[in-house]
């Protein structure tokens, strides 16, 4: 059996969790997610826990059975901590004259390049921006859904990916660039 796969799911209060012809669908005060579950894999809802476990009737291969089970479960996880909590990412913008804008769900990058970069963001993420005077500019992604988050955050930095020689780019809060030196003077 899988580790992850064994590990319950406790359901915090006002969140529902329905499971129809293999789509188990999590509600809560942040949103509503859904998510398809492979029939290889048993979720059983009993008092405020979910549990997952390998069916033995399936015809799909026993390895492949014991990666479902680890992943159904921690998708999951994920949509019921992101209905319950929800996830938030923080986007600094390090460089000189980065500037970062947004009206409603429309931002607008200034990263150094000959015309501005606009990007249309669902209306399921919520989009905060900061720019200080003598402070790197900030941007503050919140959503229920884990995986369409990191995909947004994965565009964005796409857009100016963070480089090793001087540090410039789109860096999520807090991560750090192993530096590299550049070139040496030449040998005398």
């Amino acid at each position: 059996m899988s580790r992850i796969g064994k590990l319950p799911i406790s359901i915090p209060a006002g969140v529902t969790i329905t499971h129809k012809d293999n789509v188990v669908t999590v509600k809560g005060p942040k949103g509503e997610l859904s998510q398809y579950v492979d029939p290889s894999i048993k979720m059983i809802v009993e008092d405020s826990q979910i549990t997952f476990e390998v069916n033995e009737d399936s015809p799909v291969n026993y390895k492949q059975k014991q990666a479902f089970h680890g992943l159904y479960r921690s998708l999951v996880n994920n949509m019921v901590v992101g209905v319950s909590a929800g996830y938030t990412k923080t986007l600094e913008l390090v460089g000189v004259g980065y500037r970062v804008s947004n009206q409603g769900n429309l931002i607008e990058f200034s990263l150094g390049y000959t015309h501005p970069i606009f990007l249309q963001l669902p209306s399921e993420v919520k989009v905060e921006t900061k720019s200080e005077r003598n402070q790197n500019p900030i941007i503050t992604l919140e959503s229920c859904d884990k995986q369409l988050l990191g995909l947004i955050c994965a565009k964005i930095r796409s857009f100016r990916m963070p480089e090793p020689y001087k540090g410039k780019g789109i860096l999520f809060k807090g991560e750090v660039i192993r530096r590299k030196s550049g070139k040496t003077a030449a040998a005398k």
